[in-house]
């Protein structure tokens, strides 16, 4: 099918909306009309090249729901007309980390910037005669996705698609660096560095399992009220400031566990975080950096001396097939916000304002809502 599509073709330049063919789906995949898409700072890497993509252009986007409309051959439990959200990392069930206990390692996850489809290996998505490496293999800046049954998750209907496509990435992420990465404690005091779609739901996710305070920090004052809202006891603009407060309240012990969310991590900004966090204590790092960075700032004696751990995360360390359902469980029950998270919504055509809003500190969330007229 013909259709539209958000693309980069090369770095440091702007989004392009450009037209783009998509095949049929073929063994093992499905045809999902997307109702919404949201704008994560991950896909942002791909103008940035942080993320060593080995062509151009890519289609951008990963977090996305809408609606099944056709099956691919040797596709069980997935029907037309399911509401379903785009899992970033695909989950096979069978592979040896998925055996294990770590879904959000699926071997499957190796190929996820090559552009080449999971079932067969051939390239789905052209544009101008080129093809197209689909962010993720999902490719959700476009109201239509042909992707592999591993990367999609049912969940209820009722759920509005602005929120639903959060748990895709951004949510999940955050809500799991909390719950199960840096497995908050009741009773625990915590820092999240970096107010975003997925620095709140780690704030959510540790005021949900039961932290004693959450300490929140972020350069941009809006965002730091944001946090409040979300369940922060105290805010500040930076990381220094942040130190000061946390050692008089805690007595000089500092937080159980620090969580780092910004939007592209510094290895130079290792030892600020690791200073926030207590004896014994764990700093979850969940933020990314570019791909080759490997300059780290980080005290080795203090890190053994006072049994600390530097934890890395991705998709909030769990499992998608289960825990996107659940976590939106949580929201139909009130016990997580996803509703505040989305500020602002957008056209396709907009999502240069999108990103250029994220950047700038306007956003907890932006959300691409697809019309027909991007269909046509």
């Amino acid at each position: 099918m013909k259709t539209k599509g958000a693309l980069v073709w090369e770095l440091n330049k702007p989004w392009s909306i450009d037209e783009i063919e998509i095949g049929d789906p073929r063994r093992g995949e499905v045809t999902v009309q997307l109702e919404t898409a949201g704008l994560c700072h991950s896909d942002q890497h791909l103008l940035t090249g942080d993320f060593p993509i080995p062509s151009f252009p890519v289609l951008g986007g990963h977090e996305g729901a809408g609606i099944i409309t056709e099956i691919g051959e040797g596709v069980e439990n997935l029907a037309v007309g399911d509401h379903v959200v785009m899992s970033f990392i695909p989950s096979c069930g069978t592979c040896k980390p998925c055996q294990t206990g770590l879904r959000n390692l699926c071997d499957l996850g190796m190929g996820l910037l090559s552009g080449q489809s999971v079932s067969d290996g051939s390239f789905r998505v052209t544009a101008k005669g080129h093809n197209v490496l689909p962010m993720s293999l999902l490719g959700t800046f476009a109201p239509y996705v042909v992707v592999h049954h591993t990367s999609v998750v049912k969940v209820d209907p009722t759920i509005p698609f602005e929120v639903a496509c959060l748990v895709g990435c951004g949510v999940t992420t955050g809500f799991g660096s909390a719950v199960r990465s840096a497995a908050v404690k009741p009773g625990e005091d915590v820092a999240v560095i970096g107010i975003g779609g997925v620095g709140v739901a780690a704030v959510q996710g540790a005021r949900i399992a039961g932290a004693r305070r959450i300490f929140a920090v972020d350069p941009f004052e809006w965002k730091r009220e944001q946090a409040l809202k979300f369940g922060a006891a105290e805010t500040f603009a930076d990381v220094a400031d942040a130190f000061a407060r946390i050692a008089e309240v805690t007595r000089g012990f500092m937080c159980h566990k620090v969580i780092v969310t910004v939007g592209r991590t510094d290895g130079s900004e290792v030892e600020s975080w690791m200073g926030l966090t207590a004896k014994g204590g764990v700093c979850c790092l969940t933020a990314m950096g570019g791909v080759l960075d490997t300059d780290v700032t980080l005290n080795l004696a203090g890190l053994s001396l006072l049994q600390k751990s530097l934890q890395g995360s991705i998709f909030g360390g769990g499992n998608p097939q289960h825990d996107i359902p659940a976590i939106l469980e949580l929201y139909q029950l009130g016990q997580i916000n996803l509703d505040d998270m989305v500020t602002r919504e957008y056209r396709l055509e907009q999502i240069n304002d999108g990103y250029r809003d994220m950047l700038e500190g306007r956003n907890i969330r932006g959300v691409i809502r697809f019309t027909d007229a991007d269909r046509a």
